[in-house]
Parts: C-alpha cells; structure tokens; sequence
C-alpha cells in the first residue's frame, strides 16, 4: 500500500508524463507454458518455496523456469516495507520457517542448478533482518552442490553490520542489493531505503574480497544523466555487475510508468557501464535483477 507521498508522487508523474501510449512490441512476452515451466512449479509448490519469479510477476518467468533456473524467496511471502514499485503484499511477516534452507537446498540439487539466486523480503522486525537464514541456505547449498554458484540478492538489513557479519560466515560467490532507482527518487520509491545506505552496504562486502552486483529499473521518472551518475557512484563503490531494465506497473495502486525508454537508451547504459569498468551490464526493457544471473556469474570466473 503507498504512502501520502507516493501517492503525490504518482499524481506528478501521471501528469508529466500525457499520454503513455501503447507498450512497445519489444515489452511483449508469452504467456509462462512448457514442461520444464510445469516441472519448476510443480517443485516450487511441493517444496513449499516461494519465488519472486512469481511474487514480483517477472516477465521472464518462461525463459527462466523452462531453462530451468529460478530465484528463490525466502523468509516467507510478506514484506515490512512499503515500496512504491514492488508487488509482494505488506505487512506484518509470519515466524520464520527454520526448515526452509534445507528444502532450498534440497530443491536446488532436484533441479541440479549450476547457479542459484536466493533473495527475500525485508524482515525488519528481526534483530539480524534474516542473515542467519541468508547464510544458513549459502551453507546447506555448498555442501550439497560443492559446483553450484550461489548469488544472495540482500536487503539492506537498516545498514546494521553484526548482519553483514553473519553473512560472511558462509559468503555467497555474489552479492547483489539492488538501488532499485536514482538518489532523488528514493523517498518516493523506496521510502524506508538510503542511497548512501545502500552504496556503502555494496562497498563493504567489496571490501571483504566478495563479487558485487546491483540493479535499478528505469522509467519510473528518473533522468538519463542521473542513471549515468548512479551507474558511476556504484562502480566508485565497488559494483562489478549491474542490470537495467524497463519498470513496469504492476497494479493501478503502484507507482505509474513515466516513459517507456528506447532501446538505444538501454545500449547507451550497457556501452557506458561497460567504459566505466564494470565487467558486466545486463541492459534492456525485460531484464530484471537475476536475468541471465548464470551467464554473469560463469563470465566472472572465465
């Protein structure tokens, strides 16, 4: 559910923004269909494991699922914040389900994963926001499927570093927390979220010898030199990978697309990142934080 300001928010930019028009052909995808497709979900519902391929709506969900790769989302189903953008549902968490690393490890050797992506919603209420259940999967993971990359997209735990701590206990060969959008959008986008937080979440892990990777979305009424400046305040900080992509409304009572960016748009992204260091950028309308998260993690290795 928004807030007063982001509904403000969302009253400027439907009004910026005229008439939207159609969604470009390039935003098309098919509908989720497959055995692969059916052998994930299946999985998924038996295990009882939640995925933000499903609670997010991914466009890429057919691709991923009959190339039979998926995100998991632990810790349940419900977030403690309020996101103008995402649609996990809000509000007050269920206790945590200590078995779900097991079955997240269990379920990553059935599908004999070469590279898994394990993310969740923010646990506020809990005194290490989740890190112990974070690193408990990385463990249990690892000693299943010794060959397995293993990627944590984090929240940002409040900035608090007994949690960062747990973490590198069992580290991940990944570590990704998305910025989500540029500085000046922060309070309407992620309202209880800091860009400085953030950046500097990605700089510690960095510090301590890991892989780090984020991601934003744009169209959300960001400028094109913001995404430039953010991209390059990321690589100051230690960002070795990062994904752009194209954000879509998921319901009438999230946060309005503003534009639609072009594909030229998306390219002048990935030739900039890539100038400015990065070793890889993911950037197009459908590409979402663990898009092709394989062939990133197999080309950091190469």
């Amino acid at each position: 559910m928004i807030n007063q300001h982001q509904r403000n928010f969302k009253e400027v930019v439907e009004q910026e923004r005229g008439n939207l028009g159609k969604r470009p052909d390039w935003l098309k995808v098919r509908l989720p269909s497959g055995e692969n497709f059916k052998d994930v979900h299946t999985l998924m519902r038996n295990s009882k494991l939640n995925t933000v391929c499903e609670e997010a709506r991914c466009p890429n969900i057919a691709e991923c699922w009959n190339s039979r790769t998926a995100t998991f989302m632990i810790m349940g189903d419900t977030c403690t914040r309020s996101c103008g953008f995402c649609n996990v549902k809000v509000g007050m968490p269920n206790e945590l389900d200590l078995d779900e690393p097991r079955r997240v490890a269990e379920s990553v050797e059935q599908l004999n994963l070469r590279h898994v992506v394990i993310t969740s919603v923010n646990r506020d209420e809990l005194l290490d926001g989740g890190a112990g259940i974070f690193a408990e999967s990385v463990r249990l993971i690892n000693e299943k499927m010794p060959k397995t990359t293993v990627e944590i997209l984090i929240p940002d735990f409040k900035g608090e570093e007994h949690a960062f701590e747990i973490l590198m206990k069992h580290p991940p060969h990944i570590l990704n927390h998305n910025l989500e959008t540029v500085k000046r959008l922060y309070h309407a986008v992620r309202p209880q979220a800091k860009f400085e937080r953030s950046l500097a979440l990605i700089q510690w892990f960095k510090n301590r010898g890991l892989r780090t990777k984020s991601g934003i979305m744009v169209g959300i009424g960001e400028k094109t030199e913001e995404v430039l400046e953010l991209m390059q305040d990321l690589r100051n900080h230690g960002g070795d990978i990062m994904t752009i992509g194209q954000y879509l409304q998921p319901t009438k009572n999230h946060l309005p697309v503003h534009r639609y960016v072009t594909l030229e748009e998306f390219n002048l992204y990935k030739v900039e990142g890539l100038k400015m260091g990065f070793k890889a950028v993911e950037s197009g309308p459908l590409v979402r934080s663990s898009y092709h998260a394989d062939k990133q993690a197999r080309d950091m290795w190469e």
